[in-house]
């Protein structure tokens, strides 16, 4: 694993003789499975334990060996006591206070479960109105919630702060010279040079992640195509329920579709013909994690999940999932974009840096992933930011700044927000957006600086070093700064519900650059190339290719946050889009 970000660099720098040359899935498990001698270890010292050998499985990844034990043989093994802790509603945890493990085998075992992780799953209750329908706990709802990891639930609750936000109904105005008021799929086009798309290469798709009880009403793509795209009228996404997704109708208003239109809306209307493939993924009940959604795409990264933060599945609950668990079996598609984030400090670090180390090895098969920055500046999901003193969230007026997970991961491509300037042409250099939110962004916690980014970043610090100590952040300038593009967020129509309604979000600027990625790609293909992967070393490579973004900020946590300034900036990135720049940069790339 420690080779892991060099194999990356080699099939995604753009100046590396194996750029493109992306592994394959079987490659890719085979050298990052466990060492004989690691799996040997653990395995002896079980059986010297009193842990007979035949009750010793090992997972299919081969990362993890499982078996049965009673209480006091755990308490034995990992010279510990166990307890059972009852949560407020009756629902138990099993969960002990510390462990230990033998000196010889301790560089060999990076997870025991269950442990000391005392931040089980709440199952929450039938939503009494409508017992169909489950409101999953939105993790970063609550003011003044202790942050304590493993927090990270409900990707999909309605109300999720991670959602984007519905401004006004609207009647539509078509013409370019109403784009700082009304954002249509001819305003991308203008603002970000994207090319008519002609072809639609079988090798090429599209990507959308969906969590569950998010979903698109068909009824809204056809009113949005009939507008903006009439050969679209009836066409629906390509659709992958993992582990029993479900486009629910039961329940219809903007808290269950506004995400899923925007996305589907204008990532098939941006690159229309290019196929879009809808990953609707968790039930109705329990829901889903990232980690959920990428078991279902490699089967190696299975049977690793924790499940005192992940779904577990069959879902023994009431009208859950009883089918087994998603484990493989579904393609990734070429760009993979989701509008959904926690903040990082709602998981633990181990369990962030192994979902980012699976972002790392699809990208070496050839596969970019996007995550929107999130909407509140420098805080996190509603705004909150964290308490030095007490580690609390507290009503975001003061604080630490909380950056957004998997925003801070290396290898995704982390989507800022933007607007154009009130009055302003669709011709005119666009700003950071400040419009109902802010495009978030700042340093990690948790991640070192990518070498890829370290020039944009360290000249950032060298000529616009923020005016705020460590006291309001990670200001050690070594650690991973974000978002690293923007794109507009602002103002954007959508058809919601049987009409036009203003919707603004990082939750747009996510699956509009990913709709330029897939056009990017069309065009490699087209010319017999791969996929363009894990893209972020060639654009830091390249950033003259960007439309640089240089006012604005994302004030949060009662600060101005940081600016929007020349060169790479925690607040915009790199920049948006040029379309025909970024097709000619990759197209002349092996």
């Amino acid at each position: 694993m420690d080779k892991l970000h060099d194999y990356l660099m080699e099939v995604s720098m753009p100046d590396s003789d194996s750029y493109g040359q992306h592994w394959s899935a079987k490659k890719i498990a085979d050298t990052f499975a466990p060492s004989t001698e690691t799996v040997d270890s653990v395995r002896n010292w079980l059986v010297a334990s009193g842990i007979a050998s035949e009750r010793i499985t090992q997972s299919q990844s081969m990362g993890w060996l499982h078996f049965d034990a009673t209480v006091a043989e755990a308490e034995n093994l990992l010279k510990t006591e166990y307890h059972l802790y009852e949560h407020q509603n009756g629902q138990p945890h099993v969960a002990c206070g510390e462990y230990h493990v033998p000196e010889h085998v301790k560089e060999h075992i990076d997870f025991i479960t269950p442990t000391v992780h005392f931040d089980a799953k709440i199952n929450p209750p039938k939503d009494a109105n409508n017992p169909k329908i489950v409101k999953r706990q939105d993790p970063t709802a609550a003011t003044g919630t202790t942050v304590v990891p493993g927090k990270g639930l409900g990707l999909g609750s309605p109300g999720s702060a991670s959602l984007p936000k519905q401004g006004t109904a609207v009647d539509l105005k078509k013409p370019l010279k109403n784009c700082d008021e009304q954002i249509v799929p001819n305003c991308l086009r203008s603002l970000y040079n994207i090319p008519p798309v002609t072809t639609s290469n079988s090798k090429n798709s599209y990507g959308i992640v969906e969590y569950t009880p998010q979903a698109f009403l068909q009824g809204d793509l056809n009113l949005f195509f009939s507008n903006f795209s009439k050969n679209q009228v009836q066409t629906t996404p390509i659709f992958d329920s993992i582990d029993g997704g479900v486009a629910q109708t039961a329940e219809q208003s903007f808290n269950y579709n506004g995400e899923s239109d925007l996305d589907l809306e204008y990532a098939m209307t941006l690159v229309n013909p290019i196929k879009v493939t809808l990953y609707q993924t968790g039930d109705l009940v329990e829901g889903a994690s990232f980690n959920n959604f990428l078991d279902a795409l490699d089967k190696s990264y299975c049977k690793g999940d924790d499940p005192t933060q992940d779904a577990v599945y069959p879902d023994p609950a009431p009208g859950g999932y009883k089918g087994p668990e998603n484990c493989g079996g579904f393609a990734a598609t070429k760009v993979i974009s989701t509008s959904y984030a926690y903040n990082e400090a709602d998981l633990t670090p181990f369990y962030e840096m192994r979902q980012c180390n699976e972002y790392a090895k699809l990208g070496m098969q050839g596969t970019t992933f996007l995550y929107s920055s999130g909407d509140y500046g420098v805080a996190g999901n509603g705004g909150q930011c964290i308490d030095p003193k007490t580690g609390q969230y507290n009503n975001g007026t003061s604080g630490k700044f909380n950056p957004s997970f998997p925003g801070t991961c290396p290898y995704i491509l982390s989507v800022g927000a933007t607007q154009i300037k009130p009055g302003a042409s669709v011709t005119a250099p666009e700003e950071a957006c400040e419009t109902v939110i802010y495009s978030g962004g700042g340093f990690s916690n948790v991640f070192p600086m990518p070498s890829y980014q370290a020039a944009a970043v360290q000249e950032y610090f060298a000529n616009h070093k923020p005016p705020y100590g460590p006291e309001r952040y990670n200001n050690s300038m070594m650690t991973r700064g974000f978002p690293d593009v923007s794109a507009n967020g602002a103002n954007y129509v959508i058809a919601i519900d049987g009409s036009f309604s203003l919707v603004f979000g990082t939750s747009a600027s996510s699956p509009t650059f990913g709709s330029v990625l897939a056009i990017v790609n069309e065009a490699r293909f087209n010319e017999g190339k791969t996929s363009i992967g894990f893209v972020n070393p060639t654009l830091y490579a390249h950033p003259h290719m960007m439309n640089d973004i240089t006012s604005g900020g994302n004030q949060g946590c009662g600060t101005k946050g940081f600016t929007a300034v020349p060169g790479w900036d925690p607040v915009t990135g790199l920049g948006t889009p040029n379309t025909e720049n970024l097709i000619n940069l990759f197209l002349s790339l092996q």
